[in-house]
C-alpha cells in the first residue's frame, strides 16, 4: 500500500502562483509515473501533468508554459508549480502514482482545493 498526502492548495488571485506537493509513504518499490489531475465542479477529472520514471513530462494544453511538474526521488515527493494562474484553473487537484512492475497499481491522494479569484 502507498499513502499519498497532498499540500499546497489554497486561494490565490489570478496571475498568482501556488506550488502543490505530494509525498508518498508505505510500500514504494517502483514508481512508474507520477501525475496531477484536477476536477472542477460539474466536469470530469482530467490529467494536468505527468512525469515518468525516466523524467519524461507531459501537460494538458491549457497549462503548458504555466505549470511545471517535478519530483524529488529522495523525498518521495512530486511537485506541481503553478504560475500565471487563471480562474479556470480552479478545481480540486489530485495526486496520482502508478507503481509496480509485474502488476501495476494506481494510488490517489485525498485532493487539495485550488481556487483562483478573478
Amino acid at each position: 500500500q502507498v499513502q499519498l498526502v497532498e499540500s499546497g492548495g489554497g486561494l490565490v488571485q489570478a496571475g498568482g502562483s501556488l506550488r502543490l506537493s505530494c509525498t508518498g509513504s508505505g510500500s514504494i518499490f517502483r514508481i512508474n509515473a507520477m501525475g496531477w489531475y484536477r476536477q472542477a465542479p460539474g466536469k470530469q477529472r482530467e490529467l494536468v501533468a505527468r512525469i515518468t520514471s525516466g523524467g519524461t513530462t507531459n501537460y494538458v494544453d491549457s497549462v503548458k508554459g504555466r505549470f511545471t511538474i517535478s519530483r524529488d526521488n529522495a523525498q518521495n515527493t512530486v511537485y506541481l508549480q503553478m504560475n500565471s494562474l487563471k480562474p479556470e484553473d480552479t478545481a480540486v487537484y489530485y495526486c496520482n502514482w502508478n507503481v509496480g512492475k509485474t502488476y501495476t497499481y494506481e494510488y490517489w491522494g485525498q485532493g487539495t482545493q485550488v481556487t483562483v479569484s478573478s
